[in-house]
């Protein structure tokens, strides 16, 4: 190994922060300097984890919660303590499915620290002492040697060393770095021995700027903003109801004891109280079917989300490409052959060692050996401040010859001028190749064997997923710090053309999504494009690997971990691809649309349901006067009918074609006409009991629970299917489910368990009015969906 100068402090310029320092050319910091210099920060980075019981509470204050917690305080005071008991049951587990799905941040957190180094050789007060890495400041003088963690962002000042910094800045390659270079917190040393000067510690590092965006990464999803409209449309539309319908009570006059449980199941009728456990529980059933698929989701949303992803931000190295150096093509002189070049080549490499370049040489030679293969004498490894490696080998005739593998300009001046040599050069490095030259001979007169390409190439699988990805309207950028020369190469690979970006940092009125390649990017850089398409409108996910995309991967709406990627990248990201390759993204997308289908199918029967709930409760008080059902009788339909429903989560559909996305204002105006409809038939069927069968009050009551369990049924099955209900079989479990709720509240009604007893006879009109509905619902449904291109 090429000797390590030791390094010389002399005429130094260490920092002063305070105005004054200890620092001398041959001493370092001394003890007092440093100790002073920590209480300006230490080197770690912060640690600000939230309480679980703030988190738990946090799950309670939410629209849904509101709502129900009213409902609940309202029950209260009316003595009903059972009913009260049962809504906050409901209450909880929403919540509680909500809390167990959190803290993914502080785990990236915890991930980040890890590879922090837990200790630094420093000088203090003239010697060289080993000491925990938190207590570094600016201005220690650090000793980096192979095998090291850099535990701070470092200038050096003398030695040469190989870093490998693609935890960080995602370079697909470790750099030579020497007198002057910049290294950061969390690189690897590979090779070499160096001193340095910490110019940054803590959270100023490059490493803490990357902690530090990854715990300010939020982004609101957009199952938490369905719901909130989907909530807030319902509240403001059967709120207007329920003040009316107060109004109107009042005006009767109606007695204020029935007044208060008449509003409490005006406020019952309008929660969608499963709703936000329907987007959980559509999410898990995904989660389980990706995972049989070799995806692992780490966050439920990032299921849903994976359906309206429009943009996949996909970095380049170890994510498009395989993150290895491999020999792309080999280019002999005359009278040589490509085996006498990967031959000489690999006897100028070191066997073992973790220097990339030659690991890929010798795995080339193996593959394609030459039969008159030279005898390794002896051998010189790469030396940086010359470029080049050697070796002295003996040939099968007996001669002794001189290999050299380097830099091309380097082994060209040791050896005979080839201009055809260089015009090769010229050509495979604008293709983005890395280039060693390799000549062989008497040591006085070598001559040119060869010239080997080198690069990181992409994975088998890549061109056909961005083709895949293209068919399903999701559109690829690549990301990438890499040069512009090699992210174009490779993106030429694979199918990914378009505008090119390769300045920084990205300006804040970027129009990001007018670009296909994003080059010589930060770890900030991407984290600012994916909120520049964000705001675009654009449903983002973004593919990596490596620490330095952390912040991405969790600010994405679907954030996405490739198999060999580092645990940091893997607790940040919503979606880890557990095996190798990227299928796993195009399984993700689909499985998306699925749940986003089954969540829509939900939505609509929720929205429908609950706006024809308020109705007919008004409708029922101008025909008779009073109340037609009472609290007890809303919890239970609340119980049976909506967490039944969600069934819908393993129901049979068709993912959508296109990205998935939320039409709030859309959905709301096919459910109210829709349930305008419903209205329709449950004010005729009420009428013909109140009417023509002269049932008293509390029979009516039966008959409207009955009533809205039976439409809902109905309209349960006609909003499962885009198109008419019969294109498509129901999933087993949601007729199980109907099964239940069917039976349960008839066998209720019939025997009169709960409520008054109603006819077996009225029971089964019903249910056979209700397919009757089903039918004429149906072709209204077909109508309004092609009208409001709800697919």
């Amino acid at each position: 190994m090429a000797a390590i100068t030791r390094p010389s402090m002399e005429g130094i310029s260490l920092p002063k922060p305070n105005g004054t320092t200890n620092v001398t050319a041959r001493h370092g910091l001394s003890s007092d300097d440093a100790r002073h210099r920590l209480t300006l920060g230490s080197n770690a980075i912060a640690d600000v984890t939230q309480h679980p019981v703030q988190r738990a509470l946090g799950k309670l204050w939410a629209p849904v919660p509101w709502m129900l917690e009213a409902a609940i305080l309202l029950q209260l005071f009316l003595g009903d303590y059972v009913e009260a008991g049962v809504v906050a049951i409901l209450l909880i587990a929403n919540a509680a499915i909500g809390f167990f799905q959190e803290g993914r941040a502080q785990a990236t957190l915890d991930a980040l620290k890890s590879r922090l180094a837990l200790v630094a050789v420093v000088q203090r007060d003239g010697v060289w002492i080993t000491i925990p890495a938190t207590t570094l400041v600016a201005g220690d003088f650090v000793k980096l040697s192979l095998g090291s963690v850099v535990a701070a962002d470092v200038r050096l000042l003398d030695g040469s060393i190989l870093v490998d910094q693609s935890m960080l800045t995602g370079e697909s390659l470790p750099v030579e770095a020497a007198a002057g270079t910049e290294t950061y917190a969390g690189a690897l040393i590979r090779r070499g021995e160096a001193v340095g000067e910490v110019i940054a510690t803590g959270i100023r590092t490059k490493f803490g700027r990357t902690a530090e965006l990854v715990r300010s990464a939020k982004v609101e999803s957009s199952e938490q903003k369905a719901i909130l409209r989907v909530v807030r449309n319902l509240a403001l539309f059967n709120g207007a109801v329920t003040v009316l319908l107060t109004i109107y009570a009042l005006w009767l006059p109606m007695p204020h004891g029935d007044i208060i449980p008449l509003i409490l199941v005006a406020v019952l009728s309008s929660i969608p109280v499963a709703l936000p456990s329907m987007f959980t529980l559509a999410a898990a059933v995904g989660a389980r079917a990706l995972a049989r698929q070799g995806v692992l989701p780490t966050s439920l949303s990032a299921v849903d989300e994976a359906g309206g992803i429009d943009i996949l931000c996909s970095d380049k190295t170890g994510t498009l490409t395989r993150n290895e150096l491999a020999v792309m093509s080999v280019h002999s002189m005359p009278g040589f052959d490509n085996g006498h070049v990967l031959s000489f080549a690999a006897l100028a490499s070191s066997d073992g060692g973790q220097d990339p370049v030659d690991a890929a040489i010798r795995a080339a030679a193996a593959r394609q050996p030459a039969a008159d293969k030279p005898e390794l004498i002896t051998f010189l490894p790469f030396d940086p401040a010359v470029k080049r490696a050697e070796a002295t080998v003996r040939e099968a005739d007996g001669s002794v010859a001189r290999v050299v593998k380097g830099a091309f300009a380097v082994v060209q001046s040791l050896s005979q001028p080839s201009p055809a040599c260089s015009a090769i050069v010229d050509e495979l490095q604008a293709k983005g190749y890395r280039v060693l030259a390799v000549a062989a001979g008497p040591a006085a007169k070598l001559q040119m064997v060869g010239l080997i390409a080198l690069s990181d190439p992409p994975r088998e699988d890549s061109a056909a997923l961005i083709s895949e990805l293209t068919g399903l309207g999701v559109r690829t950028i690549m990301v990438t710090g890499d040069a512009a020369v090699t992210a174009q190469v490779v993106a030429g690979d694979i199918g990914i053309s378009g505008s090119v970006w390769e300045t920084t940092p990205l300006p804040g009125d970027l129009q990001a999504d007018k670009f296909s390649i994003f080059a010589s990017v930060l770890p900030e850089d991407k984290y600012q494009l994916v909120k520049a398409l964000q705001k675009s409108g654009h449903i983002v996910g973004m593919c990596g690997d490596g620490a330095n995309d952390a912040p991405a991967l969790r600010r994405a709406q679907m954030g996405i971990a490739v198999s060999t990627a580092t645990d940091v990248a893997k607790s940040a990201a919503g979606i880890v691809l557990t095996e190798p390759g990227l299928g796993g993204i195009v399984a993700s997308v689909k499985e998306g649309r699925t749940t986003f289908q089954r969540i829509l199918t939900y939505t609509l029967r929720s929205i429908v349901h609950k706006v024809v709930q308020v109705l007919f409760l008004a409708t029922g008080l101008i025909i008779t006067g009073q109340a037609i059902l009472t609290p007890m009788l809303m919890v239970l339909m609340m119980v049976t009918g909506d967490f039944l429903a969600m069934s819908s989560s393993t129901d049979n559909v068709r993912p959508s074609p296109t990205p998935s996305v939320w039409k709030i204002g859309r959905l709301t105006a096919a459910g109210v006409i829709m349930g305008m409809v419903d209205l329709m038939f449950c004010v005729a069927c009420f009428s013909t009991g109140r009417f023509l069968l002269n049932l008293d009050i509390g029979t009516l009551q039966t008959l409207t629970v009955v009533t809205l369990v039976f439409s809902g049924q109905a309209v349960f099955y006609v909003a499962r299917e885009r198109q008419h209900l019969w294109r498509s079989m129901p999933g087993k479990w949601l007729i199980v489910s109907s099964a239940v709720d069917l039976t349960l509240i008839s066998f209720l009604a019939v025997n009169g368990f709960l409520m008054k007893p109603l006819a077996i006879t009225v029971v089964a009109g019903l249910f056979a009015a209700a397919i009757i509905f089903s039918l004429l619902l149906d072709s209204v449904k077909v109508v309004l969906f092609r009208r409001f291109a709800i697919a």
